[in-house]
């Protein structure tokens, strides 16, 4: 049986992506910032992934996964995916220039203004079904009608992209000890540990997962592929019904400790972020946070880090956070 690690890219590709990545934007930066410093009680570092051009880290999947599709597949005539948000408005921003079609599928409900940025960007956005699943399910209908090319969530060329917000960051960091990552479907952390690997960096990773979307922590713990209902009203990006078969194995083979974060605790942590650094954090961008002030087996004094992986949060409901929402906190049993 082949070792699932062993299929995660290599430095060589990580590089690769790199060089792709950077001809659409520079590094994003990576911060130590004083008061969430005082509010953790001890060194914490951020990557601000909220930094890139569509807000989040996703369009770094996006840019290396056209980039090897043009190549394999010149005359592509149209894309199809299905995402929340973040994932859909990377397939856009990089097909935008390659003039290839992109139609995204999200579902009944999607956050309006991430829906408005893929418009923006040129893709044309369809919602239909309850959540992410179904919106998946639905894109693969749309595919094989229109004889366009489905592109998945989580892919190797994807994580490679991805996997360079990490290899940016654990370059500039070498001493850090834990690194806190949001699982969405896999291709953030997935992509972390392989630029961990890949550099033979000694950091440890927590990957964090939604009390109210538990399906990755349930399969991670049992090592059986669970699907699991969502109903978290705050980290969209998380709200996985079904975990990708891959992502998980990764995941389950480099022995990644899950911590969960409910609504409430993610609400402190987009508050904490934009009280402490003035950046806005979406709830899934803010998750890693979340566990890391949550996580009972932090050590005082350890150097950490989390990404703050997105910040397209709509208006209203960040108002409403900063005034004191916490979502409906209530776990999934």
């Amino acid at each position: 049986m082949t070792d699932p690690l062993a299929t995660l890219p290599s430095l060589a590709t990580l590089r690769e992506a790199q060089v792709i990545v950077r001809r659409a934007f520079a590094s994003t930066p990576q911060y130590r910032w004083p008061l969430l410093e005082a509010r953790a009680g001890g060194p914490v570092w951020i990557k601000h992934e909220n930094h890139t051009p569509v807000g989040a880290f996703k369009v770094r999947g996006g840019l290396v996964y056209l980039e090897r599709l043009r190549a394999s597949h010149p005359d592509a005539p149209g894309l199809v995916s299905a995402t929340r948000g973040n994932h859909g408005q990377s397939l856009a921003y990089a097909a935008r220039d390659a003039g290839i079609p992109v139609a995204i599928v999200v579902p009944e409900g999607n956050s309006r203004e991430k829906n408005a940025a893929m418009r923006a960007l040129g893709a044309e956005v369809i919602e239909t079904g309850a959540d992410f699943q179904a919106a998946v399910e639905a894109s693969m209908v749309l595919a094989a009608e229109r004889g366009w090319l489905r592109v998945p969530s989580f892919h190797l060329d994807l994580v490679a992209g991805v996997g360079t917000w990490a290899l940016e960051l654990l370059e500039a960091v070498p001493d850090l000890e834990r690194l806190y990552v949001p699982i969405g479907l896999g291709s953030g952390l997935c992509g972390a540990i392989a630029a961990q690997r890949a550099l033979g960096h000694r950091v440890e990773f927590v990957g964090v997962g939604s009390v109210h979307a538990p399906a990755y922590a349930r399969s991670i713990a049992t090592g059986t592929l669970t699907s699991h209902a969502v109903s978290t009203e705050l980290a969209d990006g998380m709200a996985v019904r079904t975990p990708d078969p891959s992502a998980l194995a990764i995941m389950r083979a480099a022995g990644v400790r899950v911590v969960e974060v409910d609504d409430g605790q993610v609400a402190h942590a987009m508050r904490a972020f934009f009280a402490d650094t003035h950046n806005v954090a979406e709830g899934a961008g803010a998750a890693g946070l979340a566990a890391l002030l949550a996580d009972p087996e932090r050590r005082a004094g350890e150097c950490v880090g989390t990404v703050l992986c997105g910040g397209n949060v709509d208006s209203d409901l960040f108002a409403r956070v900063l005034t004191g929402f916490d979502g409906a906190q209530r776990p999934n049993q």
